[in-house]
């Protein structure tokens, strides 16, 4: 099977000829992939940014949003058939241990990250999980357009569950970036919470998205240079949760001076870093969160909202073959909202 691979860290990833998986365990399923989103982690994973933190070994097939059709089950998935659409949750948990039964998949002891651990990911034609990966999708449903929900939209999700303490009535949220998954935080953030919803975001065509999507105020400034614009907005208080999809270059710092008094800053981008004052932490009593992905509850009921059109997500296709040239596309913010890898 074709699968695209990453060969040398800082080169152009290779479609390569593999092996087709094949279902060895009871809890194996093989999935024929409709759609694998290309999330910016990738952009890091091929420039060698992590390398060290998931002990990285070359050859790696990427892609960690996938979507498409079961293939193949073991003998212990008698709730799937061949032919089923379905969505996979990025983590591969073994279910026993303590964070597994507690529903916090992402936390599992021994769990397994498909296209950036070493485990083989979605940037094929078939991918093996295990059932306890799969969300199972209405019958006839296209589940291309759905995979960066994968990712994109679990980890908005997420994000957006875990500030709702913050945003009550007449609060202030802040979204720095409107690109996949702001975009979908956008909307998740009108429904799950009463909060003002201001977007900080300097691309014109993803301000109009922003709007289009729900946001009540849009900032058309970097990230970087926001933090007046949003204190003007909030007569000088600040916001009482800031979401963070950039979280590199000056954008942490200016995220932090966007807090009010006992606000939160949320962390989902990454690459950056900024510069604690304890003494400032207490007195506006702040909060850091940071944010991996969601869980296999939290990718179910994203699915639900998706299903009945409430959080929706513009995405570009493009073949398998393309995959250097579409994340070179992403890389230089030339997709407005998700870019999909659509093996032909």
């Amino acid at each position: 099977m074709r699968a695209v691979q990453v060969v040398g860290f800082g080169r152009p990833v290779a479609v390569v000829d593999r092996p087709e998986p094949k279902v060895e365990a009871p809890q194996d399923v093989v999935v024929r992939i409709a759609g694998a989103g290309i999330c910016r982690t990738d952009l890091h994973i091929v420039e060698g940014g992590l390398e060290a933190a998931f002990n990285q070994r070359l050859p790696l097939t990427l892609g960690h949003e996938n979507a498409g059709w079961v293939e193949a089950v073991g003998t212990g998935v008698p709730h799937l058939a061949v032919g089923d659409p379905v969505i996979v949750h990025p983590a591969v948990t073994c279910g026993f241990c303590d964070a597994c039964r507690r529903g916090a998949d992402m936390h599992c002891a021994t769990w397994r990250f498909p296209g950036v651990d070493g485990w083989p990911g979605g940037y094929a034609e078939l991918m093996l999980t295990s059932a306890r990966a799969l969300v199972k999708l209405a019958p006839g449903t296209s589940p291309a357009p759905l995979a960066p929900f994968a990712d994109a939209g679990l980890t908005a999700m997420h994000a957006v569950r875990r500030l709702t303490p913050f945003a009550g009535t007449g609060t202030t949220v802040v979204c720095l970036g409107s690109g996949g998954v702001g975009q979908i935080a956008v909307q998740l953030l009108k429904i799950l919470t009463p909060a003002r919803v201001v977007v900080v975001e300097p691309d014109e065509a993803r301000a109009q998205t922003a709007y289009e999507l729900g946001a009540d105020e849009v900032v058309t400034l970097p990230a970087e240079a926001a933090a007046d614009a949003v204190l003007d907005l909030t007569a000088g208080h600040g916001a009482q949760a800031v979401l963070d999809l950039v979280g590199e270059g000056g954008v942490p710092e200016q995220a932090l001076r966007m807090l009010a008094k006992g606000a939160v800053y949320s962390i989902v981008g990454y690459g950056g870093g900024v510069h604690i004052e304890h003494l400032d932490m207490i007195n506006r009593e702040l909060t850091i969160v940071g944010n991996q992905i969601g869980t296999h509850a939290e990718l179910g009921e994203l699915m639900a909202l998706a299903a009945a059109g409430r959080v929706t997500l513009g995405t570009e296709t493009f073949p398998l073959e393309a995959a250097a040239e579409a994340m070179a596309a992403v890389a230089a913010g030339q997709v407005g909202g998700r870019a999909v890898l659509v093996p032909e």
